[in-house]
């Protein structure tokens, strides 16, 4: 019988110039999951955050670890080919120790973690992937609400736990793009800014340390107001932003010169999209700038996959939920009256939409 390992290895092996096509790169994305697997298993069980600042035996690495022996050879040397440790030495003496990435953002003890995305991607969205195909075929959403019935938000806001993980994860993708932002945006004319569904305040935070003339404000539901304190009070910056709570589904937006939602925009459909973008148009003085910080898919829709299969995610979590492209998002801003439109490029597949009013 014709093995897994015997057909990825001819497809990665060199083959005589025959002009013949090679299926290394389709078996290399139809198994790229295990590569997720592993990293994500990696992160849930603190390998980076233990090995932070030290070199550890596989061994010991293990025991630490509660692995059992069998695994932890064939774990920790997968996680150096991929890259995210390294090792000096070779057999049982061998150390392992992060990779230079993994130990900027990967130690769960440093602000610069980017973990909780993953975190919750192995908790959550690696299982409700695997319902992607009733997800095209029916257009509905394949995680919680599936189950209970409930929209996505409500179910989300209902646990403790589940609530703090999502806030971590959200904090965790977009930290570098927020300070890209917060360095590339031109904020001097402006005075004051409003961060919509700022979750833990981290835009707002990192403008006001980067700016000290603008005053923050960060704006989401009631249930998240304690959470965004606490991160906000940890960074010293109590009277420099300032933390407001409503519903901007059913209220208005605080005025302010700048008006910021990151990552907040795909999470609705187009009718709520409009809406919001209504509703910051109404918070702005003429002249002021609304800006959408998103994985914009590029106008032809041929080169961003990562905007495109964002997009694919907020189907399995929303059902009619989508990500857009920037001809998208200047034409519902047309719509609302705003008259002059920029794109600025953050970090990868990131760009933030801006519409000036």
């Amino acid at each position: 019988m014709t093995s897994i390992a015997s057909i990825t290895e001819s497809a990665s092996t060199p083959q005589p110039d025959t002009g013949a096509l090679n299926p290394a790169g389709i078996l290399a994305t139809g198994f790229s999951f295990w590569s997720s697997k592993v990293l994500l298993t990696a992160v849930d069980l603190g390998v980076f955050t233990r090995l932070a600042g030290t070199r550890l035996r596989g061994e010991e690495l293990g025991q630490i670890l509660g692995l059992h022996a069998r695994g932890i050879w064939d774990f920790f040397d997968a996680l150096v080919a991929l890259g995210f440790l390294q090792r000096s030495g070779n057999g049982v003496d061998a150390l392992y120790f992060n990779s230079a990435e993994a130990e900027q953002f990967l130690d769960r003890n440093k602000p610069t973690y980017v973990g909780g995305i993953l975190e919750m991607a192995n908790d959550r969205l690696f299982r409700f992937w695997s319902d992607l195909k009733p997800a095209l075929q029916t257009g509905q959403p394949q995680n919680e609400v599936r189950h209970s019935q409930k929209p996505m938000f409500e179910v989300l806001y209902e646990d403790a736990p589940r609530l703090e993980q999502f806030m971590g994860a959200m904090r965790g993708i977009s930290a570098g793009n927020f300070a890209a932002f917060a360095e590339k945006f031109d904020f001097s004319r402006y005075q004051n800014l409003c961060d919509v569904g700022g979750a833990t305040g981290l835009l707002s935070s990192l403008v006001a340390q980067r700016h000290a003339h603008l005053h923050c404000t960060t704006f989401d539901l009631p249930a998240v107001e304690p959470i965004a304190r606490q991160w906000i009070a940890r960074a010293g910056l109590e009277r420099r932003v300032d933390v407001v709570s409503g519903d901007f589904l059913t209220g208005t937006l605080p005025k302010a010169d700048i008006i910021t939602m990151g990552m907040i925009l795909h999470d609705w459909n187009l009718e709520k999209k409009k809406h919001l973008i209504r509703l910051a148009y109404d918070a702005l003085p003429e002249g002021g700038a609304f800006v959408a910080i998103e994985n914009l898919i590029d106008n032809e829709r041929r080169e961003n996959a990562f905007g495109l299969m964002m997009s694919l995610n907020m189907l399995i979590e929303f059902g009619d939920a989508f990500d857009f492209t920037a001809a998208d998002f200047e034409g519902w801003c047309r719509e609302a009256g705003f008259r002059r439109f920029d794109v600025l490029h953050l970090n990868g597949p990131c760009s933030a939409a801006i519409a000036y009013k």
